[in-house]
């Protein structure tokens, strides 16, 4: 029944609590990335006319009463920590089934964003090499290292987040450095990255600060550790907040000393590699080296991992036959891996480099995700205040809130990502409509893989 905790009972053994607090967020941290906000830099600072700082704190507001519902949604679903199971249970199948349909879309465009970005930071390295060869290498190195199953381990993603930490470090002190050694600074020199007069745009801080959720997106996958976890009635919820805020706190310091550096009346040489030219000011050539091969080291990764988490999500919605199982379903008997996926999203990669921007295929990515970062609100909203017998302020305020602050950014997405967003979703919802003869049989189960650590 919707609202009720599944209950798995099993004679074999089960997992480990042996998760603490600490555990899990470190586990967040490895997922968002210590430099989340570097990448996107140049993107948001074009969108919101240099209010970036500002950006990233009102997406942190959205993430944080969103993290507190999935942290208690995680309660009532320890074993699922899926946006997908939550609305489908707490709401309407229907609706589960579009949240995971919306969801799908972020699987598939990650690893697109991945090939655009790394293409534009390999040029910095060997800019004679052309953009479009960048973009074919690095798709087809996505593809190739999938295809044999090369996947990164936890104690690596784990090394590289602490060798992204240095780094960060390094840029912080030389940023400090470079705007102590300036000749004099002009009226709000120190309060232009959250407020400028002359460039502010509340429609046009909105419209950063939906791409400004990129940010964030993955802290979410620590609710799919609920059942290894120590007390996870209070850890999952703690964890999961904190890790939004040290991420909303971090990030605030990074762009923070990037838009004094570099005010935004001046135009970036490379609007995607914005961060790194930012770098090569404060810190010469070789900070500019050591940050972009920090960010392209980091893309790679992310780029190998979404690769094969998109092909194991379409496998599992080809294995429960929701797209022809003939081909999405089908596992290479040598690899043990969804082969023709792997290709698939291979070939989506490499078409999207060339046919939309980083800024475009993140707007569309974060289309997908605040539609699910609503559902998951709603949810929260539902199994806690409405099917409560008592009515408590604590449990309407913080999905209210956070439904409507998604909701508010959501709508404030570029119009093409609108468009080529809603065109996805409405495709999903004709797929979904035809396979159970107008949402009155079953409907398909999202099986999103767990989030690499």
């Amino acid at each position: 029944m919707p609202g009720e905790p599944s209950r798995v009972t099993t004679n074999g053994p089960g997992l480990r609590r042996t998760l603490g607090l600490w555990d899990l967020i470190l586990y967040g941290i490895v997922i968002i990335q210590p430099v989340a906000p570097m990448p996107s830099f140049g993107v948001v600072s074009t969108a919101a006319r240099g209010h970036v700082v500002s950006a990233i704190l009102i997406a942190m507001v959205a993430m944080l009463f969103t993290a507190i519902s999935y942290g208690r949604m995680a309660r009532v679903y320890p074993s699922a920590g899926s946006a997908f199971t939550y609305v489908g249970r707490e709401l309407h199948p229907a609706l589960g089934y579009i949240t995971g349909w919306s969801m799908a879309m972020d699987y598939i465009l990650n690893p697109l964003i991945c090939t655009i970005w790394c293409s534009k930071a390999a040029q910095n390295f060997f800019p004679q090499m052309p953009y479009f060869l960048w973009a074919i290498f690095f798709a087809l190195l996505f593809t190739w290292l999938n295809l044999r199953g090369v996947e990164t381990s936890a104690r690596i993603n784990r090394f590289l987040a602490g060798g992204m930490g240095i780094v960060i470090v390094i840029f912080v002190f030389e940023a400090i450095r470079y705007i102590w050694r300036l000749p004099s600074y002009g009226p709000g020199f120190f309060t232009h990255p959250f407020y400028n007069p002359q460039t502010f745009s509340s429609s046009a801080l909105f419209r950063g600060t939906s791409i400004a959720v990129l940010t964030y997106i993955g802290f979410d996958g620590i609710s799919t550790l609920s059942e290894e976890v120590k007390n996870p009635r209070r850890n999952v919820l703690f964890a999961t907040v904190l890790v939004c805020v040290i991420t909303g706190a971090l990030a605030s310091v990074e762009v923070y000393l990037a838009q004094l550096v570099w005010p935004a009346s001046q135009a970036f040489p490379d609007i995607d590699t914005a961060f790194v030219h930012i770098s090569g000011r404060v810190g010469g050539a070789f900070l500019f080296g050591l940050v972009n091969l920090t960010l392209l080291v980091a893309n790679i990764g992310s780029g190998m991992s979404s690769h094969l988490g998109a092909a194991r999500l379409l496998y599992g919605m080809g294995r429960s036959n929701a797209l022809p199982r003939s081909f999405f379903g089908a596992i290479d008997a040598r690899n043990h891996i969804p082969q023709n996926n792997v290709l698939l999203v291979g070939a989506i990669a490499l078409a999207g480099a060339f046919m939309m921007s980083y800024a475009m295929g993140a707007e569309m990515l974060n289309f997908g995700a605040l539609i699910a970062f609503m559902g998951v609100n709603a949810s929260a909203f539902v199994h806690y205040y409405l099917r409560e017998p008592r009515k408590r302020f604590v449990n309407f305020a913080p999905p209210v809130l956070g439904f409507v602050i998604c909701g508010f950014i959501w709508l404030h997405l570029g119009w093409q990502a609108q468009l080529a967003g809603g065109s996805w979703m409405a495709a999903g919802i004709l797929v979904g409509a035809i396979k159970t003869r107008g949402f009155r049989s079953g409907l398909v189960e999202f099986n999103f893989p767990a989030e690499g650590a």
